[in-house]
């Protein structure tokens, strides 16, 4: 359907602007914070962004990679689709042989598609940012080429009607999916009479506000705390404070990572590609309970999981096992969060999973669409806080362990423990 984003909306009500024209001022605030603390330190006024440059850093090797991605998720599930139907169409027998020609291409795009995007982050070392870019691609990938199969594969099944070839999607049909923003298959979509770039520039430009907002975020807010807890020995009162420390920085990252993605990026695209359904999210922010949170945060993603997961797993057993079609949804999405957070940070520390597959089955059940008092949105809100603050403390600790505590392999231990009568032995 023809639908606008919410907040583009809410962004016409005087009073919701002014709540958006706040935040911009905490952005003013933090960049005159940063000025005042570097002149008062250097004498000087000194505005660098090296963390931005570290973490988006490689970003050639980043647009290789992607361009090999998108040339084998452009050619392969649609030229595979097209040959199995039409060998299957003039001959049962003959679509059976093509199956396996089929699932030979189906293996190389899923070889491409899983190995080649792993292989690039460990080989090259890159940063977090270039890393995250790299790995959610190739998620965004897999799922549009399952669902561009998914939906063309019963239509050539049930086309009876041998004297014509079953109509196949077209080209540019599954061209122009690649790029939009949803993640359902359809042969056509909504579309908006022309393109409002002036919109587009705006909206790109705050996507660029959004990512200085939360590099001055963790500059000001959650380095300097963890960088100097890195230093200091353990115990419990440290994780508790620098726990409820992390709970306002982690709630404004998320808010921006929201705002930046989920609104701005498919908001722009959409604008590109004159798409005109924007539903990309609902009102998540008064959820009174968790399951209306994760069916309203991400509206996209949702639907991807709804359709695909849970209604393909009810389907598969019968409609008897609703509970389980659930619970396998949320064990999908844990463990693509997990897989995502692991190759992005380069270490295996399972606080995402964790949370999504203890913590969010347990708060989906019991904080469920019967709570409709506003005590529970509070409740909500209260749990997102603690949340995030749980997820940036453990990172963020988790994060300068990795760098400031020694690795330690059996080749060390002998260097160390094998006595050498050089001058090298007597250096080390």
């Amino acid at each position: 359907m023809d639908r606008r984003s919410i907040l583009d909306d809410l962004f016409e009500i005087n009073h919701i602007r002014t709540i958006y024209h706040m935040f911009i001022s905490v952005l003013f605030l933090f960049i005159i914070s940063t000025l005042a603390v570097d002149y008062i330190d250097q004498g000087r006024l000194v505005l660098e962004f090296d963390l931005l440059s570290y973490a988006f850093g490689k970003l050639h090797i980043v647009a290789l990679a992607w361009l090999l991605m998108f040339s084998y998720t452009l050619a392969v599930p649609y030229y595979a689709l097209a040959l199995w139907g039409t060998l299957y169409h003039r001959s049962p027998v003959q679509g059976v042989l093509s199956v396996g020609a089929g699932l030979v291409l189906s293996a190389l795009q899923a070889a491409v598609l899983g190995v080649l995007p792993i292989y690039v982050v460990f080989h090259y070392q890159l940063p977090p940012a270039s890393r995250f870019i790299i790995i959610l691609e190739q998620i965004r990938f897999l799922m549009k080429s399952y669902s561009f199969i998914r939906e063309n594969v019963p239509v050539i099944l049930k086309h009876k009607t041998k004297e014509e070839v079953p109509r196949f999607p077209t080209f540019s049909s599954y061209l122009y999916f690649l790029f939009a923003p949803t993640l359902i298959y359809r042969e056509c979509y909504p579309r908006n009479p022309h393109i409002r770039w002036n919109y587009v520039g705006v909206t790109f430009a705050k996507i660029l506000g959004c990512l200085f907002y939360g590099y001055f975020i963790l500059v000001r807010l959650c380095i300097p705390v963890f960088m100097n807890d890195s230093n200091t020995p353990f115990s419990t009162r440290t994780l508790v404070l620098a726990l409820f420390h992390a709970t306002l920085p982690g709630m404004l990252l998320l808010l921006l990572a929201f705002f930046a993605f989920l609104h701005c990026w498919l908001n722009a695209f959409a604008e590109m590609l004159r798409f005109a359904d924007r539903m990309f999210y609902k009102d998540w922010w008064n959820s009174t309970s968790f399951a209306n949170y994760y069916r309203t945060w991400n509206v996209v993603v949702h639907d991807w999981l709804y359709y695909y997961g849970y209604r393909d797993f009810l389907w598969l057993s019968r409609r008897k096992f609703r509970t389980a079609a659930m619970l396998s949804v949320f064990a999908v999405s844990a463990l693509v969060h997990e897989y995502v957070f692991t190759l992005g940070f380069g270490f295996f520390y399972p606080v995402m999973f964790c949370l999504f597959a203890f913590f969010g089955v347990a708060f989906n059940f019991t904080l469920n669409d019967k709570r409709k008092s506003p005590v529970w949105n509070i409740m909500m809100w209260t749990c997102l806080f603690i949340g995030q603050g749980v997820m940036v403390c453990l990172y963020c600790q988790e994060w300068y362990a990795q760098i400031h505590l020694p690795r330690y392999d059996s080749t060390a231990i002998l260097q160390y423990t094998v006595p050498r009568y050089d001058s090298t032995a007597i250096l080390q």
